[in-house]
């Protein structure tokens, strides 16, 4: 059985790809064009109108954003939506400097659950998966986001967020996970754990 939680775009031509990505880049720009004036300014200061982009052969003529751009727009500076029709923030860590936000409306979560849920499916995912997410539960969009993906898919899911490996491991064994959802060098460090711990044979083989 193929690994597809949207076949219909999974499994599409490079012609039908190339074609949704010329038609909605061309759209984005101009959105974009219309609802953020600091990428506009920036369009405008490198010469470059909506009617200039045609597609993805185009891209190279968009100005790039850089990190410091990001955190000079801090808060509100790239906001293509009202605020009212936006419904989370997520952010970047803020280690380097100034957080990185971003505004989610529904759209744009149903979107990011899409992606995880193929991710899951990808990987052998169903149904029947118990998913333990030991993404954080905060700013970071990946526990959020695998939570609403397992939930696509019809998983149980198991929403651990990070840290606190004794109860992450308890609940490994007790309620049976299939699917381990976090980040590889905590994978690497529940590993370590498990074998110096000798409970190797009380852990499923996990997919993720």
């Amino acid at each position: 059985m193929a690994n597809y939680y949207q076949p219909e775009i999974e499994t599409a031509s490079a012609e039908q790809i190339r074609a949704w990505q010329d038609e909605r880049l061309v759209k984005q720009v101009q959105h974009v064009w219309d609802n953020v004036p600091y990428y506009r300014k920036k369009m405008e200061e490198k010469g470059v109108t909506p009617a200039d982009i045609g597609g993805v052969a185009d891209l190279h003529k968009l100005p790039f954003l850089t990190k410091d751009d990001l955190r000079e727009a801090y808060p509100y500076g790239l906001m293509g939506k009202p605020l009212a029709d936006c419904v989370r923030i997520q952010s970047t860590s803020g280690t380097t400097g100034r957080r990185v936000v971003a505004f989610y409306t529904q759209h744009d979560i149903d979107l990011w659950e899409d992606c995880c849920a193929r991710a899951i499916v990808a990987a052998g995912g169903t149904k029947e998966d118990v998913v333990h997410v030991a993404y954080g539960y905060g700013l970071f969009t990946g526990g959020a986001g695998l939570h609403g993906g397992s939930h696509k898919v019809g998983c149980l899911t198991l929403p651990m967020s990070s840290g606190n490996t004794d109860r992450q491991l308890q609940f490994m064994t007790d309620l049976g996970s299939t699917i381990l959802c976090c980040t590889p060098s905590y994978a690497a460090y529940l590993k370590e754990t498990i074998y110096e711990r000798g409970m190797r044979d009380q852990i499923n083989n996990c997919k993720v």
